[in-house]
């Protein structure tokens, strides 16, 4: 039962504390649209997209509306488009281009903000198809303005892929090359993962919602101060539950709204550029001076537990990414400490041993090598490879650009501050191919 204390206290959590669902995000498997001529996957795909999700951003505007909550994203999920090149007769890199742009046309038709899977999984090996849509993403994201891609180059039970991870640092090189006009945004739309999450829809439709909420975090624990780690953890946790509780409320109204299954919330602290929406302040109100500095790990897992504890508590369904995201050019407080020198790209690496995700949204000088790019890449993937989590790459090898330089991406994603990489080459090691092996933990039967 919902009492009067706790319609004023979201209000406030929305007015005051930039409380928001980050996503409104409906998955849609296109298996249906496969077959050999490119022409007719394309007609079937554009169909099928822009029928399932034709009253997608309206349905959302609505809620928005009727419970007062800023939906500050609605997006498409599809299924791995590689499984669709896969079944196409003679695939090239032109035939992918012309799916990714029937991909940019449906989700301009439908209104979202972006529309994700133009995917590869190939964590254990690549098929042709997967082999060739990976050639084709940088000028499948330098042609389209909403597409966003990803690859999964390893995993806990098959080891890392070195023959991906080698080719990705080369496509991530050519993506930032060929948006060097834009200062290489085509990589802000491309992920590496490691142990990807399996939410991409196994049905033939659903909805999905990302929930945020740091400033709410932080406000929460400026009421604490002084008090130790277990009252801490407690008032996180707490407040964790209250924003999914709301993630919650958001994702079955949708989904009744749409007639849609309800699939999962993914309770993610994602910050924005937005003063006061910045997972780093957090760290800070615990008692660090800067974020980067010593303790900031564990100040980080404490927090990422704490915030999938209460998120399990309110919702049978958290799922995705849950916990704390710490994509540097999104927020403000990271922003600050990385052109400050406190937080560095070592730093950050240690950080992704215990939080959602990975290095995420870190701006390179654009001289990086592709092997160091890919080297970033391979110790990103071993980390989550050994401790049986989601890890990801989000890098832009700024053209141009070289450490102390800034990068203004606007909006959502923020300022970047050129970090600096080693200056040694990886190469050698890069070169080498092959695989990784799983490690022992991958034994689980």
């Amino acid at each position: 039962m919902i009492n009067p204390f706790e319609v004023i206290e979201t209000i406030k959590m929305v007015d005051e504390e930039n409380l928001d669902i980050r996503t409104i995000t409906m998955g849609i498997s296109l298996k249906s649209c496969a077959g050999p001529d490119v022409d007719t996957v394309c007609e079937k795909v554009y169909e099928k997209i822009t029928t399932y999700a034709k009253d997608l951003v309206k349905t959302g505007e609505d809620i928005e509306a009727q419970f007062g909550i800023p939906i500050i994203n609605k997006r498409i999920s599809v299924t791995p488009i590689a499984t669709l090149v896969d079944a196409l007769e003679e695939p090239t890199v032109e035939k992918c281009v012309k799916i990714a742009k029937t991909l940019d046309k449906a989700a301009k038709k439908t209104g979202v903000n972006f529309i994700g899977g133009y995917t590869a999984l190939v964590h254990k090996d690549y098929t042709n198809g997967e082999r060739i849509l990976i050639e084709s993403i940088p000028e499948a994201l330098a042609a389209t303005d909403l597409v966003c891609s990803s690859v999964n180059v390893g995993s806990t039970r098959a080891g890392i892929n070195m023959d991906a991870v080698k080719q990705m640092g080369q496509i991530v090189k050519r993506a930032a090359e060929l948006t060097a006009d834009t200062q290489g945004f085509a990589c802000a739309k491309l992920v590496v993962f490691c142990n990807a999450v399996e939410d991409n829809p196994f049905m033939e439709c659903v909805i999905n919602v990302g929930v945020s909420g740091p400033g709410v975090v932080k406000c929460a624990l400026e009421k604490v101060k002084g008090e130790d780690f277990g009252v801490v953890a407690e008032t996180i946790k707490k407040t964790a539950f209250k924003i999914t509780r709301m993630g919650q409320l958001v994702a079955q109204e949708a989904s009744k709204r749409l007639n849609v299954p309800f699939g999962i919330v993914d309770l993610s602290l994602a910050p924005t550029p937005a003063v006061g929406d910045s997972v780093a302040y957090i760290l800070e109100e615990m008692g660090l001076e800067m974020c980067g500095t010593h303790g900031t790990t564990a100040a980080l897992a404490l927090l990422n537990d704490a915030v999938k504890k209460g998120g399990i508590m309110a919702s049978g369904y958290v799922g995705g990414l849950s916990g704390a995201f710490i994509p540097v050019s999104e927020d403000a407080g990271m922003i600050a400490a990385a052109t400050d020198g406190v937080l560095t790209l070592e730093k950050l690496e240690a950080m992704t041993c215990v939080c959602s995700v990975g290095l995420d949204m870190i701006v390179i000088p654009g001289d990086t090598t592709a092997e160091t790019i890919s080297a970033i890449i391979a110790d990103e993937a071993a980390i989550g490879m050994v401790n049986t989590k989601t890890t990801a790459v989000r890098v832009i090898p700024a053209p141009g650009k070289v450490e102390g330089d800034v990068v203004e991406f606007g909006g959502l994603l923020g300022t970047g501050p050129v970090m600096p990489v080693k200056k040694y080459s990886s190469a050698e090691f890069i070169n080498r191919g092959g695989r990784i092996p799983a490690p022992l933990q991958s034994l689980k039967n």
